[in-house]
């Protein structure tokens, strides 16, 4: 049975965070980009941002994945980042941005990965979702997943000089069917 665990302090889970990281990127890590030293570097400035949290997928007791999360403001470097410039109606709509998302290879296609996104959005009151994927993860088929979860491409983004060109997708925070009902 996966557990989920939620978490908001970032040096309680940063040493299990690394190390999902370097079991699910390890033929990666020889690229710069990839590398646990620069993913440290991120994650340092990551959870020092505005809302940060993770949800952490357990599997008897070890780490299977996790996904984690920032408030977006509207001067956000995500926003500036994203081209074609996206409207102030966009950039000004409250919006949390998915950062990382990981499932370990041995637990992908078992759902993990969603009911890792949905237990991070159940508690957050932000309008909007961002995500950033690149378009070549899985051949396509991550994108492809978020495009079935109601994520819609709405720009490109490449983050640093050294990594890959990303796509940048949106959606409401609570889908139709996921409206709390009165």
């Amino acid at each position: 049975m996966t557990e989920l665990v939620r978490a908001r302090d970032i040096d309680s889970v940063w040493s299990t965070l690394i190390d999902v990281y370097a079991d699910v990127r390890k033929a990666q890590l020889h690229n710069p980009h990839y590398s646990v030293e620069r993913y440290a570097e991120r994650l340092a400035r990551h959870g020092r941002e505005p809302g940060w949290e993770v949800v952490i997928a357990y599997e008897d007791e070890h780490p299977v994945g996790y996904g984690y999360v920032n408030t977006l403001t509207p001067d956000d470097r995500w926003w500036k980042r994203t081209s074609p410039t996206l409207s102030v109606q966009v950039t000004s709509t409250p919006t949390v941005a998915v950062k990382e998302m990981m499932v370990v290879k041995a637990h992908r296609r078992q759902g993990i990965a969603k009911r890792i996104h949905d237990a991070l959005l159940a508690e957050r009151e932000e309008e909007a979702v961002s995500l950033m994927v690149s378009p070549a993860n899985q051949d396509g088929r991550v994108q492809t997943l978020y495009a079935s979860w109601g994520y819609r491409v709405v720009g490109n983004s490449q983050p640093s000089p050294d990594s890959p060109p990303l796509t940048v997708m949106l959606r409401p925070l609570r889908m139709p069917e996921q409206a709390p009902s009165s």
